[in-house]
């Protein structure tokens, strides 16, 4: 599909280079119809050589050749790029945002450019085992949701939502999720330590035994599908470690606690939507 179009990465930070990377390891797009584009020259020069694409410091130059244009630059120089590509962005192009906090209504304003695609990433988008949520303007065609959907699959796995309140909650849920499940290993691990165990065999454990849980939990669901709540139910035996364990869990308000962080994550989301002076994560 994109042999004859030109993508064009403004922002060549981690996760532009995780597109980079899948887009021409899957041949989904040759290095030649790729260009990226930033002020950093060290970087861009680095992706340039490891890939064989096209760089260059001119965003304005790089965005007027493509037929894709992918933000992944900090939220916080969205406003001013904006201004630097307004008359360089082809009429038919479409532009792809995976800057976190910027709704399409506010992209589409500042470059006078209707047909935008926002969208969702995770961190482990960077080793293109990502989750990425997704949707488009009304502008823009089926070809160009196809183009999209192709670019974001070189991060892992894409959800497409028919409306945009879905991106927030995806940044809530999948996009900080990463996060709690650092937080949640961090503290195995400590506990692990704590018990007496060397660091290097807690973390060991703590890993395998996450990575595992949810390797089987897959499994499962091919063959003798069960929700999650009933997996949990099969090793919890009464009246033993696990359900002593789960006890003192529930009684700290671990559910809650989750709950609450995925609310005021979406709430924030929210917060930074509604306001252009709030600064959001980076995505890229």
């Amino acid at each position: 599909m994109f042999t004859n179009k030109t993508i064009a990465f403004i922002g060549p930070g981690a996760m532009a280079g995780a597109m980079i990377a899948g887009l021409i390891r899957e041949n989904v797009a040759p290095a030649s119809s790729i260009i990226a584009a930033g002020p950093n020259r060290d970087r861009i020069d680095n992706l340039h050589q490891r890939y064989g694409i096209h760089a260059t410091t001119n965003n304005a130059e790089a965005a007027s050749q493509a037929d894709v244009i992918v933000f992944s630059i900090k939220p916080q120089t969205l406003e001013k790029l904006m201004n630097e590509l307004k008359g360089h962005v082809k009429p038919d192009a479409l532009v792809l945002s995976i800057i976190a906090g910027a709704p399409i209504k506010k992209i589409s304003k500042g470059l006078h450019h209707d047909h935008i695609v926002r969208s969702m990433p995770n961190t482990p988008a960077r080793i293109g085992k990502g989750i990425t949520v997704w949707t488009a303007s009304p502008s823009v065609s089926d070809e160009q949701k196809e183009m999209a959907r192709l670019i974001l699959s070189a991060l892992g796995s894409e959800v497409f939502m028919e409306e945009e309140k879905y991106l927030d909650m995806a940044t809530a849920l999948s996009g900080t999720g990463p996060a709690y499940v650092f937080m949640f290993m961090e503290a195995m691990m400590d506990a692990g330590v704590h018990l007496g165990f060397p660091r290097r065999v807690a973390e060991q454990l703590v890993i395998e035994t996450i990575q595992g849980s949810v390797e089987y939990y897959l499994e499962r669901q091919k063959d003798r599908p069960l929700h999650v709540a009933g997996m949990r139910n099969e090793v919890t035996s009464p009246g033993g470690t696990t359900a002593a364990a789960v006890y003192f869990l529930e009684k700290a308000g671990f559910r809650t606690a989750i709950s609450r962080a995925v609310w005021a994550a979406y709430e924030r989301s929210l917060e930074l939507g509604k306001d252009p002076r709030a600064h959001a994560p980076e995505s890229g």
